[in-house]
Formats: structure tokens, C-alpha cells, sequence
């Protein structure tokens, strides 16, 4: 299977991983996550003294032999993990490399929209080869489109297809977006948002939003993807400086002293994020576009234990 978004030779490394949930899950159908329930997987759990009607093929004949008394052999459940990816397709993603809106469509390596697209289909593809079930939506001000619920790696080509096709879409609102019954996932599971997190509202409007989705019942990995010239901007002079989302434009003399209070203050921005994902067990990835996709993958995700081999 091919796709545009991820290089080739990467998908058959990315089978090797999964995404790293600290929950048993109960799921509708079989899978290879291991649930709190006991069930037909062939991993022990536990032995439980038999009762009439209990499978006799799970009667364990040596215990009994030895203590005279009957048990049956217990194991996990092993069910599907629902894996949401959210993808933040606001102006301000449209940043770094090529953009997403130059003729023919072809991105750098470093846009942050496109860095996103890809780390969201390696992980997506990650979970349908778990036979995990997958879905995805885009959002900016709205969600402006979702995938259903998708299952097992011959599906991989409508997740890639889904987000290949993603383009910017106006201004960035992540309680606009996020905070409505619809907007989240319909079962408790696992939910990926990958975001630059330039919102209007802030550090109070993330927090706001990522406990709505802890209040759904989801574990949280919150990917912040950002690019080299935020985190290590090299501008002087007299410039004028432009939202990108909201087009409002501010005049400003950058000097040194003025790019030492820009780094302080996202260093106390990411720090506020990042302290509040720690308190709240949510995981939190900053993953900078200029590393390589698989550094990306494998140091600042796997680092984070969010994969896990």
C-alpha cells in the first residue's frame, strides 16, 4: 500500500508499533486490546473455581489432579481500542516550507499543516493495523469534515485520502470547534490532537477544551506541532507583523531585547500547556517540523511513551 504522505518503507515499521493506552478497554468487537473484562484471547488472567455450564475446555485437569478441586482457566478480553485523530486545519497551520496554497499542492516538508497530516496517518495507520477503529475530523472554527469510523489496514487508503485532501480553512476556535456533544467521540477511547495551539482564547481555551474530552471519557495526546522560525525566529528591523488568521496587522521594531521576551513568553505558554497536560494525565508532544518524520515518530512520540513497540 502507497501513500502520499508517508515514505515509502515507513508503513511496514509502523506495524511493529501501537499506540500506548494506560487503559484496559471494553470494546464491541474483537481486537487485540486487552479489556478488564475475561473473555477468549489467549492470555492467561486468572484461574476461578468451575460452576455448571462453565466451557469445559477451559477445565484445567493438572490443578485439579493436584488439589482434587475443579477450576477453569480465565483470559483477557481482548477488544478494539476507538482511536479519534483531530486535525487542526485553521490559517495559522499554513506556516513554513511550501504552502498548501501554492499552485499544484505540493508542500515542503517543514508546513506545519503538512507535518501534522503526516504524524496523524502514521498513527492512524498504527491502529488499524492494531484493529483498532479509527475516525478523524478536521476543525478550525467548526469541524469542517469527519471520517466515520474505520477499521483494519485495507482501510489505511480512505484515513491517507481523508487527510491528503485537507486544506486550511479560516480561523482558529478550539471551544467553538470542540465543545459541542457532536464534535466529540461517541465511545470512550483515545483521542489524538494535533494542533500548532495559536488560538485566540489562549492557555484558558485549550484547557477548556481538552477537559471536555477528559470529561468524555478520553485518554489524551496532545501533538504541538510547531516550526523553526517560532521557536527560533531570526527577524530584526522595522517590520510589520500579520495575524494569518484574523489579517489584523501591528508595526514593530524587533530588536533583541524584544525577540528574548518573544522566547520567554513561549516558553511560559508551552510551559502553562505542558504543566496542565502533566497534572491532568494527558500527554503532551511538541514535535518541531524540521525534524525528519520518522525522528518525529520515533524520539518525540515514542519518547513521550505515547507508541510503544
Amino acid at each position: 500500500m502507497m501513500s502520499p504522505l508517508l515514505p515509502p518503507g515507513l508503513l511496514p515499521k509502523l506495524e511493529r508499533l501501537s499506540v500506548n493506552s494506560s487503559r484496559r478497554v471494553r470494546g464491541t468487537v474483537q481486537g487485540k486490546r486487552r479489556s478488564g473484562q475475561f473473555g477468549a484471547s489467549l492470555e492467561f488472567a486468572d484461574y476461578r473455581e468451575y460452576t455448571p455450564g462453565d466451557d469445559i475446555r477451559r477445565f484445567d485437569w493438572s490443578v485439579y489432579r493436584r488439589t482434587g478441586r475443579p477450576f477453569v482457566r480465565q483470559y483477557w478480553d481482548e477488544q478494539e481500542m476507538y482511536v479519534s485523530l483531530y486535525l487542526d486545519i485553521s490559517a495559522s497551520m499554513d506556516f513554513g516550507g511550501q504552502s498548501t496554497s501554492d499552485q499544484g499542492g505540493i508542500t515542503g516538508p517543514e508546513n506545519k499543516l503538512q507535518y501534522a497530516k503526516m504524524l496523524a496517518a502514521a498513527i492512524g495507520y498504527m491502529a488499524l493495523a492494531s484493529e483498532d477503529r479509527v475516525q478523524a475530523a478536521l476543525f478550525s472554527a467548526g469541524i469542517e469534515d469527519r471520517l466515520p469510523g474505520i477499521r483494519g489496514k485495507a482501510s489505511a487508503s480512505r484515513l491517507f485520502s481523508f487527510l491528503q485532501e485537507a486544506a486550511v480553512s479560516g480561523t482558529g476556535d478550539m471551544s467553538r470547534a470542540l465543545h459541542t456533544p457532536s464534535s466529540l467521540p461517541v465511545r470512550p477511547g483515545m483521542t489524538w490532537i494535533f494542533s500548532d495551539l495559536w488560538f485566540e482564547g489562549g492557555t484558558e481555551e485549550i484547557k477548556a477544551t481538552l477537559s471536555y474530552f477528559l470529561a468524555a471519557g478520553q485518554e489524551i495526546v496532545l501533538v504541538h506541532v510547531v516550526s523553526q522560525d517560532e521557536l527560533q525566529p531570526e527577524v530584526s528591523g522595522d517590520l510589520r507583523l500579520v495575524d494569518s488568521e484574523l489579517g489584523t496587522g501591528k508595526e514593530v521594531a524587533i530588536t533583541g531585547k524584544v525577540l528574548d521576551a518573544y522566547r520567554n513568553e513561549l516558553l511560559r505558554y508551552t510551559g502553562e500547556i505542558s504543566g496542565y497536560c502533566s497534572e491532568r494525565g494527558i500527554r503532551y508532544v511538541q514535535t518541531p517540523t524540521f525534524w525528519p518524520l520518522e525522528k518525529g515518530i520515533f524520539e518525540a512520540l515514542r519518547g513521550a511513551g505515547a507508541i510503544v513497540f
